[in-house]
């Protein structure tokens, strides 16, 4: 794709979501884990708007290490041979509970269309202060599809700060389990929107590394820093972690066997004037990967993102409503020498590129309307992406685009009341029979209604 035809085509993305957003007339803002909140005293509305959206406040208690806090906390100074103590009187606990059901428009061939799951998931939340400068965010979750808990999303930090060149520095060390966790701001993948999603409906064949695909199964430590509350940078490392796989790991099973460690980096500026605040940066990862064993031929995969968030605040009587924008590119390029010696593909190097845009009105802090349109173009395999009913490719091209709507209600901030619909033009390659069963793109719409609660 041509970068004029990329241009062309983000420019009609941004036109039309603004047109749609302008048509909606207004909508959200609100919450997440009330762990923090239990630990500030702050209403979840301080710090997030729709969930996981991070206010600017938000954004600084994550920066500085969740650990910012409005309770009674046990101490003990600190002596020559004595370690000090910092520890919340209350352990920072909080629960999570989706229910949901999901329609396609043609159901899967011997399925029954209409899923309607109780629970989807169910999660624990140990999230806060754990001690002076160190903080975190631990989840457990129950799948109702898995019938199983299961470690989640982790991100624990050290933080402190000191003036550099006469200007506010902070810095600290990150380890969490999903490249991107570490982020500040709603626009790369681990907290970037669709904020809820499905998984009761068929997705596209493929996806870059970096759009989840090591999300919980990775364990990465590094650095990050802010300089004068503009710009930001991150440099983590990463390893393969398995988890439920014995030890020493053999990868068995596992289409990601990172060889060695795999480096993400992370830079980004922010800015705020008046009404208006902007963040743009960029991201990136490389990694070599043996699939399905520890040994034999690598893949390596190296993804470069670009990413922006536009906020614009809008004053009312009473309230203050909020518009935002999200944009989101990933290129991936990867030599897959691993997976044509194992017969998974059929030459070597490919391309990827995965482009998303949003946008978010905020009526207050009780109700928001998304919309937004994805876009994924690659390189053509007919062995890496094969032939299947529903799932397959019958060209072996990965293409898809389509679009997102969701409309949320906040009856009160810590229960979400939404309704969420998915097209799609293109689906692995064509709009008409793209898996040489007979199914349309169009088969694979969903109607997602959500009810989540979080205590």
């Amino acid at each position: 794709m041509s970068r004029r035809a990329t241009m062309v085509w983000w420019v009609t993305l941004i036109s039309a979501s603004l047109g749609f957003i302008g048509l909606l007339c207004r909508a959200t803002q609100v919450d997440a884990v009330p762990s923090y909140a239990r630990q500030t005293a702050l209403a979840c509305s301080a710090c997030h708007t729709t969930p996981p959206e991070l206010t600017p406040l938000g954004r600084q208690f994550k920066l500085n290490g969740y650990t910012m806090t409005g309770i009674k906390t046990i101490t003990s100074k600190a002596g020559h041979e004595n370690a000090p103590l910092s520890l919340l009187s209350e352990l920072p606990l909080s629960a999570q509970l989706t229910v949901s059901n999901t329609n396609t428009q043609r159901p899967e061939p011997g399925t029954q269309n209409g899923s309607f799951e109780l629970p989807q998931t169910a999660s624990l939340f140990l999230a806060g202060a754990m001690a002076n400068h160190v903080g975190g965010f631990i989840q457990v979750t129950y799948s109702g599809q898995a019938d199983h808990f299961a470690w989640d999303m982790t991100d624990i930090r050290y933080a402190n700060d000191r003036t550099l060149f006469g200007k506010d520095f902070v810095y600290g060390i990150d380890f969490n389990n999903n490249p991107t966790a570490e982020d500040l701001w709603n626009d790369t993948p681990a907290w970037g929107f669709p904020w809820v999603s499905t998984n009761a409906a068929p997705t596209p064949i493929a996806t870059p590394v970096l759009n989840g695909q090591l999300a919980s199964d990775v364990a990465g430590v590094g650095g990050y820093a802010m300089f004068d509350q503009h710009l930001y940078a991150a440099a983590l490392i990463y390893r393969s972690a398995h988890l439920g796989l014995s030890q020493p790991n053999p990868g068995t099973g596992f289409g990601f066997n990172i060889q060695g460690a795999a480096p993400y980096w992370r830079v980004a500026w922010q800015q705020a004037r008046g009404n208006d605040y902007l963040e743009a940066g960029t991201y990136g990862m490389h990694l070599a990967s043996t699939p399905n064993a520890v040994m034999g031929p690598r893949d390596y995969f190296t993804d470069l993102g670009a990413d922006f968030q536009w906020e614009h605040t809008i004053p009312w009587k009473t309230r203050n409503d909020l518009l935002t924008l999200h944009g989101d590119y990933i290129h991936e390029s990867s030599d897959r020498l691993g997976a044509v010696a194992s017969g998974g593909a059929a030459f070597a190097s490919h391309d990827l590129n995965f482009e998303r845009l949003d946008a978010v009105y905020h009526i207050g802090n009780r109700y928001s309307f998304d919309a937004g349109p994805f876009r994924l173009t690659g390189s053509t395999d007919p062995t890496l992406y094969a032939q299947a009913p529903v799932s397959g490719s019958v060209t072996g091209d990965p293409r898809a685009d389509g679009y997102i709507f969701n409309v949320s209600y906040w009856p009160v901030q810590n229960i979400q009341l939404g309704v969420q619909y998915t097209g799609y033009w293109k689906f692995n390659g064509l709009g008409v029979n793209y898996d040489g069963a007979g199914r349309n793109a169009s088969a694979n719409n969903s109607i997602y209604l959500i009810a989540w609660f979080v205590f």
